[in-house]
């Protein structure tokens, strides 16, 4: 079995993959004040509670878009299972012309994503994850990466509302939303979600205009379920794209 690592700014995605079939997928807070030591105790419980003991684990993949945890967690897992983790970074086949200014500056996690949409949909393709920030990734019909956005994401942006607006309070997102609310927390609420569904679908006809042909959409991340009902156009979700590609950037980088 290989360990599938995606380290992001607020969770740690970790699945377990067995001839080419995902076994889990479990979440973990990102924490940067964690030691080594920790999370292998975090790794181990997980690996218990899947009833997989850890010589069981033959190898391992990693993408992390926290510098500090790139380090951390492969020590974690050499300690516990004795394997050297792959690291998704320079170097790495991917398959995708990255067709940035800096491709080398492209977050690793949107790379796994694209990989993994890019064997699975029709391009073009537009990739959107959201998570601590909202990303979309646009991969071309020639499997060209050609770019995309960071937005600010979804619970980013309602705290920062509460927080710098002195009569508007925290609110919970996970309640319906109606298109015109008739207080304070509804409003806020409708703004939230059905505001972010309405820029998603801006989004995508802005680029499909742009590429002048019809765009795949497909989204995942956390909060990607709170919005998709408010969604016009038609996405794929894919809550464990991640796990997908990073399989796919082990099996294309392994040594046979």
């Amino acid at each position: 079995m290989i360990l599938a690592i995606d380290v992001g700014n607020t969770n740690i995605v970790l699945g377990g993959i067995e001839d080419g079939k995902q076994l889990f997928s479990v979440r973990l807070a990102s924490d940067r004040n964690k030691t080594a030591d920790q999370y292998a105790l975090d790794i181990q419980g997980i690996l218990t509670m899947q009833k997989i003991r850890p010589e069981e684990i033959e190898g391992g993949i990693l993408s992390s878009v926290v510098p500090y945890l790139q380090t951390v967690i492969p020590q974690a897992v050499k300690s516990l299972t004795g394997i050297d983790l792959m690291v998704v970074g320079p170097g790495i086949k991917t398959g995708l012309n990255i067709r940035m200014d800096n491709p080398g500056t492209v977050g690793s996690d949107l790379i796994v994503a694209a990989v993994a949409a890019r064997a699975k949909y029709p391009a073009p393709i537009a990739i959107i994850d959201m998570g601590t920030a909202t990303t979309v990734t646009v991969v071309a019909e020639n499997g060209n990466y050609i770019g995309g956005m960071i937005i600010p994401g979804l619970w980013v942006s309602v705290n920062a509302l509460s927080a710098q607006a002195a009569q508007l309070p925290y609110i919970d997102l996970t309640g319906p939303a109606k298109l015109l609310g008739t207080n304070t927390v509804d409003c806020m609420r409708s703004g939230a979600l059905i505001g972010c569904a309405a820029m998603l679908d801006g989004v995508v006809d802005r680029m499909e205009e742009e590429l002048g042909k019809p765009v795949t959409a497909v989204i995942t991340g956390g909060v990607s379920p709170l919005i998709l009902p408010y969604c016009r156009r038609h996405y794929h979700l894919e809550p464990d794209i991640l796990i997908a590609g990073l399989q796919i950037l082990y099996e294309k980088n392994r040594t046979k």
